[in-house]
């Protein structure tokens, strides 16, 4: 176990951030709200926002102590799975829970996801949209179809065990983030896809929890057009690497 001995039920948070000033403080008050009694930390993993987000994150440091609200920056974008895996690095937690910073994933949900975990064992716990008391709100009926079409896709091509492939919150026993994470190559979009496509494959016993999924309160979506065609293309390379 080395330094992590004697840490079964500590989680590390790992939120990947740019440009994300005006959500960061709120999502950590919130989690700090919902999760009284837990030991954790949150490591905000920031691609050199111009926007001032991290020195919000060193203000918050101050208010809730930089061994609980751990600021681990990098020089600019380097993308989602590098910012797990920096983030990993300087996770002391047995669990990891992976959240937006956007406020698209409501930290209410982090009790049950814990609770869910305990009660099954399951290397992994996801949040799902597709299931009964899971859905999307502030999405136009476009967007709804696309979301689940593109799912829809997904399940038909790769069988992969869940419900919602391309979700992005989701905890993992340290171990398992750690083994599935380096079997990776996607970026962006399509990098929560092969994650969980792998971790399936490689027989890890996951559970799934319905969560409501908020489009984003401050700021624009980064997902466009582009991150369509990579979709579509990662789809077809899960579909003859896995």
């Amino acid at each position: 176990m080395g330094k992590h001995e004697g840490k079964e039920n500590k989680y590390s948070i790992i939120i990947p951030t740019y440009n994300e000033r005006l959500n960061i403080a709120i999502i950590i008050y919130l989690v700090f709200k919902h999760l009284k009694g837990v030991d954790f930390e949150v490591i905000v993993v920031d691609d050199g926002s111009p926007d001032g987000t991290q020195d919000v994150v060193k203000q918050l440091q101050q208010v809730y102590g930089e061994d609980r609200v751990l600021l681990r920056a990098r020089p600019r974008k380097l993308g989602l799975g590098t910012a797990y895996y920096h983030g990993l690095k300087h996770a002391s937690g047995e669990f990891v829970v992976i959240m937006d910073a956007d406020l698209s994933h409501h930290p209410k949900y982090l009790p049950s996801f814990i609770r869910k975990q305990k009660e099954t064992g399951a290397n992994i716990i996801t949040g799902t949209r597709y299931v009964r008391n899971g859905g999307v709100h502030g999405w136009n009926l476009m967007r709804k179809l696309t979301s689940r079409g593109a799912n829809v896709l997904a399940q038909t091509l790769l069988w992969p065990g869940v419900s919602d492939l391309t979700g992005s919150f989701r905890l993992y026993k340290r171990s398992v983030l750690e083994d599935v994470i380096s079997s990776c190559v996607s970026k962006g979009y399509v990098f929560q896809m092969e994650m969980i496509v792998r971790a399936s494959r490689k027989g890890y016993h996951i559970e799934e929890v319905p969560i409501t999924f908020v489009d984003r309160v401050y700021g624009s979506s980064k997902l466009g057009g582009s991150e369509i065609v990579e979709y579509l293309k990662g789809l077809v390379y899960l579909l003859f690497t896995t």
